[in-house]
């Protein structure tokens, strides 16, 4: 069976956006492997939020811009994606399907997660923004964190983790200082404690 892996940015006081929306971590070859890199051989189907699917497939298509030089832009627009929106059309392109109904999110995972993990070669990777992450939280379905914690303070925005959120048994199973500045977290969900 296959994990959902929640994989997201975060600044160092909480939050995955700044007061005036998304703040990109610093890039390097460093970070590219190890982040973008290891989530992305991990991955056989990836879940997004509307607003980040719409800009990661305005990014990844451009077949003039900075995606098209990155050595796994094939496999990224390859993946399976189901998108959670209420605005998109039904067909949205870059593979994927618009799940439209929050409270079918659950179902949507746990069918992700059964299926042949050798299928698709990997895991479900949730990229999903605030909204996306907090409804995953919230439900308890995230068999993995993976965080990009980053040298910022934000001050404000929009927090990874909500408030009233279920307290959850976390152990950790990985860190890593890139040269960025960033650390990467990576906890599994420690279920029955």
């Amino acid at each position: 069976m296959a994990d959902l892996v929640l994989a997201a940015f975060m600044s160092l006081d909480g939050f995955m956006e700044g007061p005036e929306g998304f703040v990109p971590p610093a890039w390097s070859d460093d970070l590219e492997v190890h982040w973008s890199g290891e989530t992305l051989a991990r991955a056989g189907h990836l879940v997004y939020g509307r607003k980040n699917f719409t800009f990661n497939t305005d990014f990844w298509l451009d077949e003039t811009g900075p995606a098209a030089e990155i050595a796994y832009a094939d496999r990224m627009n390859g993946l399976p994606k189901t998108v959670l929106s209420t605005t998109l059309p039904d067909a949205p392109g870059w593979n994927a399907t618009v799940l439209r109904d929050m409270d079918a999110l659950a179902a949507r995972i746990a069918e992700l997660k059964r299926a042949d993990k050798g299928q698709n070669g990997g895991d479900v990777i949730a990229l999903g923004g605030a909204e996306l992450s907090q409804s995953l939280i919230a439900a308890d379905l995230p068999d993995e964190y993976k965080i990009l914690l980053t040298p910022d303070l934000f001050g404000g925005g929009k927090k990874l983790f909500g408030t009233g959120g279920p307290r959850l048994a976390l152990e950790l199973v990985e860190t890593r200082a890139l040269d960025t500045g960033a650390t990467i977290l990576r906890y599994r969900r420690r279920r029955g404690a």
